[in-house]
């Protein structure tokens, strides 16, 4: 067992509890003398019965005060004063005992800690006046504040009691500094999760519909030109329009499914679908994530839509990691989309090399050489591979090849170990 565990069952002591064990210890140590304990102090007058019936009562206004610290902070240091004053003059000291003394500091440091600006002071201000309070209070009920037998006032050891409050005036602050920092990032790390989360959702969407977009408007186009004159041909080209269409509304009806699932299952707790109320109507099919294994497929779509695309792959083929798989794809994907859309050129090659510990791929096409809607600012093709491959660890580049046409090359990191833990 390990030597931390042993402390675990204090960690849920409230800070009342704390406090309230501190003023135990303290009566306990002040009315030493009254038990008669060999090696005790026995020259202290006996308590008559009222004053042991002030203590059992200040006792009892102590644990009042430890259960209401949490609801109602000043009531209970108001309390935690009371009873000390109550138990000190029952047993005729002079002073205030260092450990009672040590409760109202623990009291006014949790109100600090988690109270509010008046509440702060107002508990400082109660800490700093005990021992005036207790001086003067002693003075109106005609009490000495010096015995004759001792060198103690009600206002020894003032000095040494302001410092302890102001340390723990200090630990206070500190606490709720800490909390208000913590809740801070807390905040930060929930805002920077929704932006990651808003930009990832952004080039899912992008990239699932410039690419359909780009071949419909391409086949659209080549059936409006051969309508009249090879109506086969203008009938093939608006089916696969529709295939295209149809396939690019799946996949926005899974992605936006995906979606609603996931803040219903926040919002109910996890409920699964289908229950009460819901039916399951409106849950979208589901199918397994975009992938390499889908490359063959988008080369045949954009082929039939008149750019010709060569996959050639290298190296050992192995399972990726679903994020790698995605992003390699993506990336492909909107390079090809590019392609079709901008470049001007009838065909591109997609190379595709598995190394050890990276993935590199390649899309060159011998066009223009120029991606015009991305690089002119109005496009988020070329940023969103950039921000694929950053988010994997990974190195992108692209631009004019020196022989004519564009590159894109995109370098995914893919540690063999994590690699073998897929593929098993």
């Amino acid at each position: 067992m390990p030597a931390l565990s042993l402390f675990s069952p204090l960690k849920r002591v409230s800070v009342g509890a704390w406090a309230a064990v501190a003023w135990c210890l303290g009566s306990a140590n002040a009315l030493r003398s009254q038990f008669g304990i060999p090696g005790m102090p026995t020259g202290d007058p006996l308590l008559g019965v009222g004053d042991w019936v002030l203590v059992a009562a200040s006792l009892c206004v102590v644990v009042a005060a430890a259960r209401l610290l949490g609801r109602r902070p000043l009531t209970s240091l108001a309390l935690f004063v009371a009873a000390t004053f109550a138990t000190t003059l029952a047993n005729g000291e002079t002073g205030i005992t260092f450990l009672h003394y040590l409760t109202i500091d623990v009291a006014m440091a949790f109100i600090v800690a988690v109270g509010a600006r008046p509440a702060r002071w107002t508990a400082l201000v109660v800490a700093l006046c005990v021992l005036p309070g207790y001086a003067l209070t002693r003075q109106w009920s005609g009490l000495p504040v010096q015995l004759a037998h001792t060198v103690d006032t009600s206002w020894t050891g003032w000095q040494t009691f302001s410092l302890l409050a102001a340390v723990g005036w200090l630990v206070g602050k500190s606490v709720r500094q800490s909390r208000v920092y913590a809740r801070r990032m807390s905040e930060q790390a929930a805002t920077q999760a929704v932006t990651a989360e808003r930009l990832r959702i952004a080039r899912e969407m992008h990239d699932t519909v410039a690419h359909s977009i780009g071949i419909i408007a391409l086949q659209a186009g080549a059936a409006a030109r051969v309508v009249e004159t090879q109506p086969a041909r203008a009938r093939e080209a608006m089916v696969a329009v529709e295939t295209a269409g149809r396939e690019t509304l799946s996949g926005l009806r899974r992605m936006l499914g995906a979606l609603r699932q996931a803040d219903t299952d926040a919002a109910a707790g996890g409920a699964a679908p289908g229950g009460a109320g819901g039916g399951g109507r409106d849950e979208a099919p589901r199918g397994p994530a975009a992938g390499l294994a889908d490359l063959d497929r988008l080369a045949a779509v954009t082929s039939a839509a008149g750019v010709r695309v060569e996959v050639v792959r290298s190296g050992e083929q192995r399972p990726l990691p679903p994020d790698v798989d995605l992003s390699a794809f993506r990336i492909i994907q909107e390079s090809i989309t590019n392609v079709v859309r901008h470049s001007g050129a009838d065909a591109c090659r997609v190379s595709v090399d598995h190394r050890t510990e990276e993935l590199v791929i390649e899309i060159a096409d011998s066009g223009r050489g120029t991606v015009a809607a991305p690089v002119s600012g109005g496009g988020f093709g070329l940023a969103g591979m950039r921000e694929r491959a950053a988010l994997l660890h990974g190195e992108f580049s692209a631009g004019p090849r020196p022989g004519g046409g564009f590159l894109v090359t995109a370098v995914l990191p893919v540690p063999a170990a994590v690699a073998a833990a897929v593929a098993g």
